[in-house]
């Protein structure tokens, strides 16, 4: 695993209906969480934050994705500071805001190797299309748009970054547990979906076993890019998020779940959905600022 990373912020709250998760950049950064990475020998490089306009500047657009013009313009600037970061031979660490980032992170991956491989950890498959999506919120959306299933919306075309940043055969959904129908008939049906492992499966075979299966699954893409959502974890653990959904990931199954995953050295990592207006004494980000650490190799002994 290369030992330095790049963190940068990107503080956007338009992919979603919750205000205050544009703050979440500065509450993981509250963390010391360069200090602690620190401490574990990585070398931390601040990268500085995605400019990022807020909603009574941008025009709130089509009711099928809200807010997609300044979404996608953040988001080519997140692809922006990811390829910058791997030239400075970092991995490419975001800070959320809202997880539409990953639309620009993976892109941004893709753009230097190729489609890659991704361990999705969180509640939601983010696998609406602005054709299904019930909620036209962009920020359900950014597994779809990474796996080229909105390629055929011209608002998602780019002549700069690749319509299919990720292989569906090396991506997998680790804690979902809150599906939209056509996600699920998505998931069910169409021959580039992904390998979910829902809560129920966790419960049933744990959690060790799967993080193990999902390596294998991941194991040779170009690059592995690893997206983290807080509220894959259960409420009780990270209230501090937009869209909680009773039982998730307990915080021993978050920690093994990184750290297993950590053996596998992932290139780029996002952290997202960090909101501090609705967390408890900024426990959700200390809790996330914890993963990162298990994610670049804190153990126990």
């Amino acid at each position: 695993m290369a030992r330095r990373i790049g963190i940068i912020g990107f503080p956007m709250d338009l992919g979603g209906n919750r205000r205050g998760v544009d703050m979440g950049p500065s509450a993981l950064r509250l963390t010391d969480i360069e200090d602690r990475l620190a401490a574990l020998g990585v070398e931390v490089i601040e990268l500085g934050n995605v400019l990022v306009r807020t909603r009574g500047l941008v025009d709130k657009g089509a009711g099928d994705a809200h807010f997609l013009e300044e979404i996608l313009r953040a988001c080519d600037a997140a692809g922006q500071m990811t390829v910058d970061a791997i030239e400075r031979e970092c991995v490419p660490m975001m800070f959320g805001g809202d997880h539409s980032v990953a639309i620009g992170s993976i892109r941004g991956m893709a753009s230097v190797h190729g489609p890659g491989g991704c361990i999705w950890i969180d509640a939601h498959a983010d696998l609406n299309t602005p054709k299904t999506s019930p909620s036209g919120n962009v920020h359900g959306m950014p597994l779809a748009v990474a796996l080229g299933m909105c390629a055929d919306d011209p608002r998602f075309a780019s002549d700069r970054w690749p319509a299919r940043a990720l292989d569906p055969k090396k991506t997998v959904i680790i804690a979902a547990r809150d599906l939209d129908d056509g996600e699920r008939d998505l998931l069910r049906n169409h021959p580039d979906a992904p390998r979910v492992y829902s809560m129920q499966e966790i419960d049933r075979r744990g959690i060790a076993e799967i993080a193990e299966e999902a390596l294998g699954i991941v194991a040779g893409a170009p690059f592995l890019h690893v997206s983290l959502d807080l509220d894959a974890l259960d409420p009780r653990e990270a209230p501090g998020v937009g869209t909680p959904v009773r039982g998730g990931l307990s915080y021993r199954e978050a920690h093994t779940l990184l750290e297993i995953v950590s053996t596998a050295a992932p290139d780029s990592v996002d952290v997202v959905e960090v909101n501090p207006m609705l967390d408890v004494r900024n426990q959700t980000a200390d809790t996330a600022a914890e993963l990162i650490c298990s994610l670049f190799g804190a153990s126990i002994i």
